[in-house]
């Protein structure tokens, strides 16, 4: 109640400043409203139910719309990549979800300008808080909105509306499928994302060579201090359509060399680097970004997106920054010819740390 005394009293005491205006003998007068038109549907009743009529049926128009998009997305397939499966694709789905949004669009439209009140009124502000007779006043009004606008009692044009809109999401949820690898008798394996992440190109005798120019390494010409950016010898022999992009995403390498005496090494991983050239995975284990930044006096390695830190003296472990877990290293060696190559393929899924559950 004090609060709606002094907000009574600041009504009273408060006067707008004149400011700059200057009063003139002949100010504009306030023209008003025009005069109130009626509709057709506010006069014949018969006009108001075909009104109704056209609004539910743009509602059902909408839902009908969706559902042949999802429809569309498993008659029109794309898995060959042919351009006439992918247009028939785009088209069919695409009409479908245009159909459904412009059906709701056409349908609000025609409810709020033939079935809603058609009144004129004019709204004043207020500079501070309402008295609690005034909001209460504004919960009436939306009470007197709902029955203004039927939405309440037009249970037609309410419920088509709840599914129209409900159904026009579900084609936008169906084509999240279409971003998944499929699995086919050939490659079996195509849609288990888990498969997919869990092992690269990399394999025993694999040459390191240098991304993007292929160049094969000696560990001669590796020195220290040195920073290699480092791909897979046999990831020249695909091209963009056999996943060139997808391989080279999962096998992308940063390699460095230290003194063998500044690496701390685990019994298991003694013979993982060769004189102290270390490999290590470039997709940084918090969201998958390119660890591609290397400080070479504190040895270690940043990821620009979200700064985190990766000790390479210690096995690439976090020190710094939100990564959960450290950066899986390649085991290398040497073949016959002093080239440097992979013992083995990483042993531990590669990215984000949610397939480190896997």
């Amino acid at each position: 109640m004090a609060h709606d005394d002094d907000s009574q009293a600041l009504d009273r005491a408060y006067q707008p400043s004149p400011g700059l205006g200057v009063a003139v003998s002949d100010p504009v007068q306030n023209p008003g409203l025009p005069p109130h038109r009626e509709r057709m549907t506010d006069l014949d009743p018969k006009a108001e139910k075909r009104a109704a009529r056209t609004v539910y049926t743009l509602f059902y128009l909408s839902l009908a719309g969706s559902i042949w998009a999802v429809a569309a997305y498993m008659l029109f397939p794309i898995e060959d990549g042919s351009m006439a499966a992918i247009r028939n694709n785009n088209l069919f789905i695409g009409l479908g979800i245009a159909l459904a949004l412009l059906s709701i669009g056409l349908g609000a439209i025609h409810w709020s300008k033939a079935l809603m009140s058609d009144k004129e009124f004019i709204e004043h502000r207020h500079p501070t808080r309402g008295k609690d007779a005034t909001r209460e006043a504004a919960i009436q009004a939306f009470a007197d909105a709902n029955e203004e606008s039927g939405f309440g009692r037009r249970t037609m044009i309410r419920n088509s509306l709840i599914a129209a809109v409900v159904a026009s999401i579900v084609p936008g949820v169906a084509l999240f499928r279409g971003l998944a690898p499929h699995s086919t008798p050939e490659d079996p394996t195509a849609g288990d994302p888990v498969a997919l992440l869990k092992h690269t190109m990399w394999a025993e005798g694999q040459r390191l060579v240098r991304d993007p120019d292929g160049t094969p390494i000696r560990a001669a010409d590796v020195t220290l201090g040195s920073a290699f950016h480092v791909i897979p010898e046999d990831l020249a022999t695909l091209s963009h359509h056999d996943g060139y992009l997808e391989e080279k995403a999962k096998a992308i390498v940063l390699m460095m060399r230290l003194r063998p005496e500044q690496l701390i090494e685990s019994e298991e991983r003694k013979d993982w680097s060769y004189d102290g050239i270390v490999a290590y995975s470039k997709v940084c284990t918090h969201v998958g970004c390119p660890v591609a930044l290397y400080e070479q006096q504190t040895h270690h390695l940043l990821c620009p997106c979200h700064q985190s830190q990766f000790d390479v003296t210690d096995h690439a472990k976090v020190i710094f920054g939100p990564a959960a877990r450290p950066l899986p290293q390649l085991p290398i060696t040497v073949d016959d010819e002093g080239y440097l190559v992979a013992r083995s393929d990483f042993e531990e899924p590669v990215g984000p740390s949610f397939w480190e559950r896997h």
